[in-house]
């Protein structure tokens, strides 16, 4: 099957800082690969380049077909991006915040399912309430169901279950399953191992901006898999 989500010998540099070394895996549709490995190992900014947010030194990313560093306003229309950090308008509200999304891409009935979205991650009694006064888990919830509010065919999901409870890993999770399920391509970072093993298939470890595994996501579950991804960390 064809990849979605092409990287290849993704390169990022910030003037002598070396961001991301060489990076490279692919994404079919109806998968999920997890970014998994401490924080600064490249996994935030491989995705912002993914994300048309970061250009990349040299190396390939391409999203559903469309050269990111090309095309990044037609790359960014294929995508739902769920960001490490921000995204959230503070003065807007939840049904704001999605009236608004639903408005620059063209959504037409799109109450119903930004219903359902704000009760899946349990927003639905905070829809009118400015976003300033969120907690920070609440925010992370919000902006994953802001990413997989138009149903995008490539969903990049950075660091989700930063600070958040249960009912959102479970809310979160169930996306991730939704996602699949309709065809999308799936990327998650996270430095949470047991996580990344349930919403994801397959696996790509960061150390210092380099890729040193790509493994199927079952190999890092148990404390085997617990073994061999503290290794794999150095």
């Amino acid at each position: 099957m064809t990849a979605v989500v092409r990287v290849g010998d993704l390169k990022v540099s910030f003037g002598s800082v070396v961001a991301v070394a060489g990076v490279s895996f692919e994404v079919r549709a109806g998968a999920a690969t997890a970014l998994l490995g401490r924080n600064g190992a490249g996994k935030s900014t491989t995705m912002r380049v993914l994300a048309g947010v970061v250009p990349a030194s040299s190396g390939l990313a391409e999203v559903a077909g469309i050269d990111v560093a090309a095309d990044p306003l037609e790359a960014k229309r294929r995508i739902g991006y769920c960001p490490d950090v921000g995204g959230l308008i503070p003065r807007a509200t939840p049904w704001e915040h999605l009236q608004l999304s639903a408005r620059l891409r063209g959504l037409r009935d799109w109450e119903p399912r930004a219903r359902q979205l704000l009760d899946q991650f349990d927003l639905g009694g905070e829809a009118h309430r400015v976003t300033a006064g969120f907690s920070h888990g609440m925010g992370r919830r919000m902006s994953v169901a802001l990413a997989v509010f138009h149903q995008p065919p490539v969903l990049l999901l950075d660091e989700p279950f930063d600070g958040v409870d249960p009912t959102g890993v479970d809310a979160t999770l169930e996306a991730v399953a939704d996602a699949r399920a309709r065809g999308a391509a799936v990327i998650l970072s996270t430095h949470l191992r047991d996580l990344a093993v349930q919403a994801c298939d397959h696996a790509v470890v960061l150390r210092g901006g380099l890729a040193v595994a790509s493994v199927e996501a079952h190999e890092m579950a148990g404390e085997g898999g617990a073994r061999a991804y503290r290794a794999l960390l150095g």
